[in-house]
């Protein structure tokens, strides 16, 4: 389902994230990337473009065709220099993601970051900074990336070069590595564990194969990273919002609409958060709700559920609500096993 357009966002608001993105940027953008984010049309971002280039001085946006595609950049004539200037309060916030990624991104590049907002406290007009004793992170149950600092700066490397990967990957499932190449596209995060979502690339002496589904990769489980000559280009169509922020579940299989019923806690949990773009929540008596949602991994899924214990209830589909009952079956003879 394509991103719906908000008619009422307000214009000038996307004149100036327009205007800040490629500002405070030394990359292009294609006229597709900057109309998906401003949440806009394409006639709209050339009206845009048009309007900042007649009304700035020093300053022109250039709009060129490469690769088939019309990208915009900034020329920079003349900086003004207090455009430079950082405000106390997104220092603040710059300090605050910091400490909240720590954990995740290892203690040699936590240390780079913190270095670089240090030498950032003088582009702050008043001098006065926001500290970082103000934040932390809850850590327990987390990876430990300080290991996988190597393969992860390769990778961010090899995004911007365009340059495929070999990699030795060893899958929680099977015994030994395996060895392939791929088109790396984006490391993101979630729950405290760091992904790669990536394309197959052939492999030299392999028959190429496309696979049903792009490759979604666990960092910590890259054994071996080796950036290749070899060069690749980056998909148009590739939207990472459309792909994994739509629905539940960041294993990408086939989809299906789920029908759950939480109370108590579970119920005020659930109800404060986002699980996919089309949910529904019903409230029904009791303080019960109504959850009806789009998941892509019936794995997580059902770990999710499980983990409300007997405050969730699931309806619908058929097979998954055979599933839940299988499994928490299998979790009473376990249990009862041992006792």
């Amino acid at each position: 389902m394509s991103k719906k357009i908000d008619p009422d966002k307000d214009h000038g608001q996307k004149v100036i994230k327009l205007f800040f993105k490629l500002f405070f940027s030394p990359y292009e953008y294609s006229l597709t990337e900057l109309a998906r984010e401003l949440e806009c049309s394409k006639q709209t971002i050339g009206r845009i473009v048009d309007k900042i280039n007649s009304s700035t001085e020093g300053i022109k946006i250039e709009d060129f065709i490469k690769d088939r595609r019309r990208v915009f950049k900034i020329k920079k004539e003349k900086i003004p220099a207090k455009a430079m200037n950082l405000s106390q309060s997104e220092y603040g916030l710059l300090q605050m993601c910091c400490s909240f990624t720590k954990h995740l991104i290892g203690k040699d590049t936590f240390e780079q970051a913190a270095s670089a907002l240090g030498k950032s406290q003088v582009l702050i007009k008043d001098r006065k900074t926001v500290s970082s004793k103000h934040f932390g992170a809850f850590i327990p149950g987390t990876i430990d990336y300080s290991g996988h600092q190597r393969i992860i700066k390769d990778l961010i490397i090899a995004m911007e070069n365009r340059k495929v990967c070999k990699i030795t990957y060893k899958s929680i499932w099977n015994k030994d590595p395996t060895i392939f190449c791929i088109k790396p596209l984006k490391l993101f995060s979630k729950e405290d564990t760091i992904y790669l979502h990536a394309q197959m690339a052939k492999t030299p002496g392999k028959i190429y194969k496309a696979p049903k589904f792009d490759p979604l990769l666990v960092i910590h489980r890259i054994v071996a990273l080796e950036i290749t000559k070899a060069s690749y280009k980056f998909p148009d169509n590739f939207d990472f919002e459309k792909a994994y922020n739509q629905t539940f579940g960041v294993m990408k299989d086939d989809s299906f609409q789920a029908k759950v019923e939480f109370y108590g806690y579970a119920a005020k949990h659930v109800r404060e958060r986002i699980w996919s773009h089309d949910q529904q929540i019903k409230e029904k008596k009791d303080g019960k709700i109504e959850l009806t949602f789009t998941a892509t991994s019936d794995i997580e899924a059902l770990s999710w559920l499980l983990s409300y214990g007997h405050e969730a209830r699931v309806f619908e589909p058929d097979w998954f609500v055979e599933k839940v009952r299988m499994e928490v079956k299998k979790i009473f003879e376990t249990n009862n096993l041992h006792n």
